[in-house]
């Protein structure tokens, strides 16, 4: 409290400056508001949470596209690799690695399982880290890790071999996804960060497309070393991720503070607009703080979401273990690879509406009516499963489930990003919403099973069940939010905060009384 109303006090006493770099307000140009902004130990906004700085759309959106720039494509490239990484699996099966292994029954299965049982259990703790450590030292470390698993994993010769080096796999890919996710919310706005997301989200689909056809490419070799089948899929793909994680240790900067190619009005540019949309904080990046940890988990937005992230996981990893089952059906005497062929359109067309829907988000700055407009699709798609047996009709339903389900990982991500205050409660928020979202793929790995082929009433069912779960619970939150926004217009801000230290204020967090739930 008494950190903002000297922010303002200092505000209005200052002249106006001579400079014209990107904030303006109706005193003075934005350089040296901007600086004083991005300064620890002042906040940006009033405790109603307006903005205290007003910004030049012109300035942001060059800065914007720098950042885009520098940021993005290596946290996408690293992305496409950790996920090829993770699915290479899948094709050195078609390559021998079961015959090899002598695994029988559910031993597949058995190995799927065991990667996500660590990446369940270390998504939280990881997404911590991250933040403590940095992310710009974290996710290539990380990166380095699973790139080394993936190459360990060429050399084994037992299932319980492999399934080691999957848990250890598992255990550096956690956080993957919510740290690129929260590194991303350190340098851009809400309404921008869905689109961002996408970005290096759609990067998975895209793996399913690239990583069969590097594969393909990969055994045609005769040998690799003394590497040859299935196991060159592994050696030459994670030597590649090795490789790519050791350059992003000198191309990653891990906040804008420390961004050597920003200027520093820029600097201070990028830290003052984050800074602009938390109220009662006065430094982006907070200490540490277990209130704050708690907070972001028990949000009821950051439960709910990662509840419907769950539900959608079910989806999109099923969708992955039925579409070549159709596609088999439909093409019998094909051969394999015109078959792994086939299964490619689907993720195209989820490719582009994963960018396409976030896209409209971050037009809009709404993200929770998109979660709830994209059920009805998936839902048919599943119906249509159910419904008849016809193999064309079935191909087509691929389609329609893909482009609606495969663009959430980038909405709910950000849904809770945007429903959190502090970057500690932030990196928890993201941290569950992950968890969450891959006990659905746990939960996918044994939806379609071979007794229940090649119908899969069951696998099909469940999908079914967690598209309508998602649209109820989704549509009810939605109600939730905007009829508890009205309710906090009604309290009484200087109240509540009377006699509040500033560090109260901040560990109040999203149940500060000038916060309202962004829809």
């Amino acid at each position: 409290m008494a950190d903002e109303k000297h922010a303002v006090a200092d505000a209005e006493k200052r002249p106006p400056s001579s400079s014209n770099d990107g904030v303006q307000t109706p005193e003075h140009h934005e350089n040296e508001d901007a600086h004083f902004a991005a300064e620890r130990g002042h906040a940006a906004t009033d405790q109603y949470g307006h903005s205290l700085v007003h910004f030049d759309p012109k300035a942001e959106a060059k800065l914007r596209r720098k950042i885009d720039l520098y940021i993005v494509p290596t946290v996408a490239l690293l992305y496409l690799f950790c996920f090829i990484d993770r699915a290479n699996i899948g094709n050195a099966r078609l390559a021998g690695l079961e015959k090899d292994l002598n695994l029988k029954g559910y031993d597949y299965n058995f190995l799927l399982s065991v990667f996500y049982i660590s990446y369940i259990v270390f998504e939280i703790p990881s997404n911590i880290l991250c933040k403590w450590i940095g992310p710009g030292w974290y996710i290539p470390a990380i990166s380095l890790g699973f790139g080394a698993c993936s190459v360990a994993t060429a050399f084994v010769t037992t299932k319980a071999q492999a399934a080691g080096v999957r848990f250890v796999l598992g255990l550096f890919e956690a956080g993957m996804l919510p740290g690129i996710a929260y590194y991303l919310s350190r340098w851009y706005r809400r309404s921008e960060l869905t689109f961002r997301l996408a970005l290096y989200i759609i990067m998975a689909p895209l793996a399913g497309a690239f990583g069969g056809l590097l594969a393909s490419g990969i055994l045609t070799l005769d040998k690799f070393g003394s590497l040859t089948s299935w196991r060159m899929i592994f050696a030459i793909e994670g030597v590649i991720t090795v490789g790519l994680s050791i350059i992003s240790f000198f191309t990653l900067t891990d906040r804008p503070a420390t961004a050597k190619w920003l200027t520093q009005e820029e600097r201070d540019l990028a830290i003052a607009r984050v800074k602009s949309e938390r109220v009662g904080q006065t430094k982006v990046l907070d200490t540490m703080d277990k209130k704050k940890v708690w907070l972001g988990i028990i949000s009821p937005v950051t439960l709910s979401t990662s509840f419907i992230f769950l539900l959608n996981n079910i989806t999109v990893q099923g969708l992955a273990f039925f579409a070549p089952t159709i596609v088999s059906t439909i093409y019998p005497t094909k051969t394999t690879v015109m078959k792994q062929l086939f299964t490619v359109p689907p993720y195209v067309v989820g490719g582009f509406f994963t960018l396409l829907v976030p896209f409209l988000c971050t037009r809009f700055d709404r993200r929770q009516i998109f979660i709830i407009l994209a059920c009805p699709l998936t839902m048919i798609g599943y119906i249509i499963f159910l419904g008849t047996s016809d193999s064309q009709a079935r191909y087509a339903a691929c389609f329609l489930v893909a482009a609606s389900c495969f663009s959430l990982g980038a909405i709910t991500n950000s849904q809770v990003s945007a429903n959190v205050i502090s970057d500690t409660a932030r990196s928890s928020a993201i941290g569950l919403n992950v968890m969450m979202g891959n006990v659905g793929g746990l939960v996918s790995t044994w939806s379609f099973l071979p007794f229940d082929g090649p119908n899969y009433h069951i696998g099909n069912g469940l999908n079914l069940a967690a598209s309508g779960t998602t649209f109820i619970l989704a549509t009810a939150i939605y109600f939730w939010m905007k009829m508890d926004n009205k309710k906090r217009d009604g309290r009484n801000v200087e109240e509540e905060l009377a006699g509040l230290s500033q560090e109260e204020v901040e560990d109040l967090d999203w149940k500060h009384p000038g916060f309202r739930w962004h829809l």
